[in-house]
């Protein structure tokens, strides 16, 4: 359930965990608005029925998909006139295939052909990655189903679709997560389906550059998109994850905070730049006020910074010579080493730990490891002041949270 906003930003908010699990025990479709029917999965799958056919807003995981296709089938209502795809990720086309039929028409956002062939050109970088933070809760065992292919009809605006009796309207909304996402407008009903644009959790700071890797999403071009869809006053929003939030008054409310936060962190960023302030300095300092906060459940304000600074200014930080070439510093992590001593290292680092300094204990660790990777002492010290961070971080943020997990894990091998 979704916490209204009047709650508090980061109380009583779901574990993003457990949303991208709802649908292992949904024995029926959820019943949205009249005619129109959703089934919960990694990211949802939506039906809007007619007299005249059925569209699809996604179709959920290639895991789910014999699943999600029993549960939606007592409501359908004639053929599968079209599928809307919000975004080029496989967690909402993974089971195009099964509900595709002959004469269904596919329509993706504009670049949603080039998007999917880089990600998935990149898969062998992308997919260890991908294991490590969301193997111990996606589960998919040893021989997962592989995305299928999909290449539909980009739209391009204006563009209508009449179904029966209703009227559809797909809006470009880019850098929720992608940057050929889609929101499917019903204006008749007011209800908006944003897909993943708000992130996986209501009310809560996006993730503007994934711990998995994925192209840096634009915060301002994510600002106009929220301001869009602000705009069209919907009755109903429905998104990837989750409830749908349902309230003209509270959404509008919603989105208006969500906008203040991440507002106010691109602002703050950008002043701080222009006053010399260097990107760590700023990730630690801002913060967003009370008044505005919204929860942290998958991005974070240091890791918003972060992305600002790097959508204004690119990779090079002005801070050391070496960022030009190709030697990073842990090239000299066995000269410090030999100079310093791994015990003397490993055993400074167990301090910082001891005096909760996870983060100075953390950097020391690296030298050690880079150098002597199966030093007892460093990798204790690392697995302290990693439990330290996990402890510190309450759980709130997901993907923090499987990082240090997977990372803690690592050091017990």
């Amino acid at each position: 359930m979704n916490a209204p906003a009047s709650e508090g930003a980061a109380k009583e908010q779901p574990a993003l965990a457990s949303l991208v699990r709802q649908g292992d025990t949904q024995t029926q479709a959820d019943h949205i608005a009249p005619g129109i029917f959703g089934v919960r999965d990694i990211s949802n799958a939506y039906l809007v029925t007619s007299e005249e056919g059925d569209l699809m807003i996604n179709t959920g995981f290639m895991d789910n998909a014999a699943r999600n296709a029993a549960l939606l089938a007592p409501h359908r209502k004639g053929p599968l006139r079209a599928i809307v795809l919000t975004q080029s990720h496989a967690d909402h086309f993974g089971g195009l295939d099964t509900f595709r039929e002959d004469g269904t028409q596919l329509l993706g956002g504009p670049g949603f052909a080039a998007n999917w062939q880089d990600m998935k050109r990149l898969q062998p970088f992308f997919a260890p990655r991908s294991r490590k933070l969301w193997g111990a809760t996606l589960k998919r065992g040893a021989n997962p189903a592989p995305p299928p292919e999909v290449s539909p009809e980009e739209i391009a605006e204006p563009c209508t679709l009449t179904l029966g009796e209703r009227r559809i309207e797909l809006l470009h909304t880019p850098e929720g997560e992608t940057t050929d996402a889609l929101t499917v407008w019903l204006p008749n009903e007011r209800i908006a389906f944003t897909g993943n644009l708000f992130g996986p959790v209501w009310l809560s700071m996006p993730n503007f550059n994934t711990l998995r890797g994925d192209r840096p999403r634009s915060v301002r071009t994510f600002l106009a998109s929220l301001e869009r869809v602000r705009a069209l006053e919907p009755e109903i929003v429905v998104t990837g994850h989750g409830e749908p939030i349902r309230g003209a008054a509270r959404i509008r409310a919603d989105l208006d905070r969500v906008h203040a936060a991440v507002s106010h962190v691109r602002e703050a960023t950008i002043a701080g730049m222009n006053a010399g302030r260097s990107l760590h300095e700023l990730m630690r300092e801002i913060a967003v006020p009370e008044e505005i906060a919204i929860a942290e459940m998958h991005g974070k304000t240091s890791w918003t910074v972060k992305a600002i600074w790097h959508e204004q200014a690119g990779w090079f930080r002005y801070e050391s010579t070496t960022e030009l070439y190709g030697v990073p510093r842990s090239a000299v992590d066995a000269d410090l080493v030999a100079l310093a001593g791994a015990d003397a290292l490993a055993r400074r680092a167990a301090d910082h730990a001891a005096q909760d300094r996870p983060l100075e204990a953390l950097h020391l660790c690296d030298i050690v490891l880079g150098a002597e990777p199966d030093h007892p002492g460093a990798r204790q010290a690392r697995h302290t002041a990693l439990a330290i961070l996990l402890d510190r971080s309450g759980g709130s943020n997901l993907s923090e949270t499987m990082w240090l997990r997977s990372e803690i894990a690592a050091c017990s091998e």
